[in-house]
């Protein structure tokens, strides 16, 4: 008899980076069958491919070719698309991550077709419903059958929810375990290699005093106000310390479409490969992000972060990590970034913080060890 088969949901660049370890822990397992999915919602080799290629993912087996279009348009094309995938293999369970279009889709289809679904990195909450991302979470934990979650802030909100208790595991974060299992290989990273100015950016990490942004978030870049006056801000704050900001394709359409200038100790650069960008981060002396994901990395290595948003549906990354959560007022983030390089001139680690439990490279583990149980 064949083992049970799972389907892997890959749509967007965060969902690599959980799925790595993912595939790494069904492999060395071995009690379940898996197939890869990607949606396509981030298609072009640069947030996608280069991807798959340096976090060791095999090929996709399963290519949807979805992207493009509004929210709507996206979820209804990858509706379409998978619902033949999931009838065809009719597979055990459907395994989502994260809170992308992709995961929402593709937790539907299978929901409706009686296969049942689970959502790596639940119960994350913003409060914040006006974000895609917010309305994505809600909407997959509400038809999941295994919550795993990476907090205990996470693991709260689906028991206040109505969540079953047997539904919810507190398993820590597999974005984590990629994180510290590519960590360790950063000796062999090519500098040197990387798109734009390669040597400017490698004199920079040599010396050891940069900032790194990045910035994607609608609250931030959509407004032609706001992101003029973050670059202002940006430009300001790398007169005292050169700043690099790997641009998200939509970011630098945004930029290019307002006609700003900015000096040259305001690096942007296309879009990194996974690993040397976080050689870039993992070395700066601070990141300014509005990025989830990046909280958690930066907290999980002690880097300080500020995050530009006004809320956060990672709290443990500002209670027992090194991000600060400092809004969106340009003003505002300016004076968080001086004060974090004056705590860093006085020999001070701004932000602090420590690693939360379960945060130890071992959740992909967990996860494989419940789905292997009861699937």
């Amino acid at each position: 008899m064949a083992a049970p088969l799972l389907h892997l949901i890959a749509g967007a660049r965060p969902n690599f980076m959980k799925l790595a370890p993912l595939v790494r822990a069904l492999q060395a397992d071995g009690r379940l069958r898996w197939r890869l999915v990607h949606t396509g919602q981030h298609h072009d080799h640069a947030m996608s491919g280069v991807f798959f290629e340096e976090l060791g993912l095999p090929p996709p087996e399963v290519s949807l070719g979805c992207h493009g279009g509004s929210h709507a348009q996206l979820t209804a094309r990858i509706l379409q698309a998978y619902e033949p995938v999931v009838l065809a293999d009719s597979p055990a369970a459907c395994v989502v991550v994260g809170d992308v279009d992709s995961t929402l889709a593709c937790a539907l289809v299978a929901r409706k077709l009686g296969v049942r679904v689970a959502h790596v990195e639940a119960g994350l909450r913003s409060g914040d419903m006006r974000m895609p991302e917010e309305i994505n979470r809600r909407a997959t934990d509400a038809m999941s059958d295994w919550l795993f979650t990476t907090e205990p802030s996470a693991t709260a909100h689906l028991r206040r929810e109505g969540h079953a208790e047997a539904q919810i595991h507190e398993v820590g974060h597999v974005m984590v375990d990629n994180l510290l299992y590519q960590h360790a290989l950063l000796a062999g990273v090519d500098r040197q290699g990387w798109p734009g100015r390669a040597e400017q950016v490698a004199a920079l990490s040599r010396a050891g005093r940069y900032g790194v942004v990045t910035l994607h978030r609608p609250s931030n870049v959509d407004d032609a106000g706001q992101l003029a006056a973050l670059m202002q801000a940006l430009s300001s704050l790398s007169e005292r310390v050169p700043l690099i900001f790997p641009v998200h394709p939509r970011t630098r359409g945004r930029i290019e479409s307002l006609g700003l200038q900015w000096p040259s100790t305001l690096m942007l650069l296309p879009p990194l490969p996974y690993r040397p960008f976080l050689a870039l981060w993992s070395e700066a002396a601070l990141v300014l992000t509005d990025s989830g994901g990046l909280q958690e990395e930066t907290t999980a290595l002690g880097v300080p972060c500020l995050t530009l948003r006004d809320n956060t549906e990672r709290p443990i990354t500002v209670e027992r990590g090194s991000n600060q959560l400092v809004g969106t007022d340009a003003g505002k983030v300016l004076g968080a970034a001086h004060a974090c390089l004056d705590a860093l001139d006085r020999g001070e680690r701004a932000g602090g913080g420590s690693r939360p439990p379960l945060w130890d490279g071992a959740a992909a583990q967990r996860i494989v060890a419940v789905l292997a149980a009861e699937v």
